[in-house]
């Protein structure tokens, strides 16, 4: 019912920055809260950021606070990950995820709707 196509992903030195983009094809777009999550090699899925359906509450990873953003655009059906200040660990398969009308979780199994990942990679 709801289809997640991420973009924007490459390969960035370190201290750069990135804008990552989820584009969502489906009805009722405003209703989903929306997360972003990563995967490094080797490592688990873990939780990077995410916005409710209203928009009205952000959560992030204390890692990320003071260096990503996320922010939803309705009119467009997309949600964004602005990523600054990029380091090594940052390193991860990113993906986007959608959960009807919620709020801002960090849990994985929390939502039901996944983009299929676009790599990030930071060099040195």
């Amino acid at each position: 019912q709801l289809q997640l196509v991420e973009s924007g992903g490459g390969l960035v030195q370190v201290g750069g920055s990135l804008r990552l983009s989820c584009a969502a094809s489906g009805r009722a777009f405003e209703s989903y809260a929306l997360a972003w999550f990563r995967q490094g090699p080797g490592k688990g899925r873990e939780f990077v950021a995410a916005i409710d359906w209203t928009g009205g509450s952000k959560k992030y990873r204390d890692s990320a606070k003071d260096r990503f953003t996320i922010s939803r655009d309705n009119a467009k059906n997309t949600v964004y990950l602005q990523m600054n200040s990029l380091k090594p660990d940052d390193t991860a398969v990113y993906y986007c995820a959608a959960r009807f009308r919620a709020v801002a979780g960090s849990g994985e199994g929390e939502y039901r709707y996944w983009g299929q990942g676009t790599q990030v990679t930071v060099s040195s």
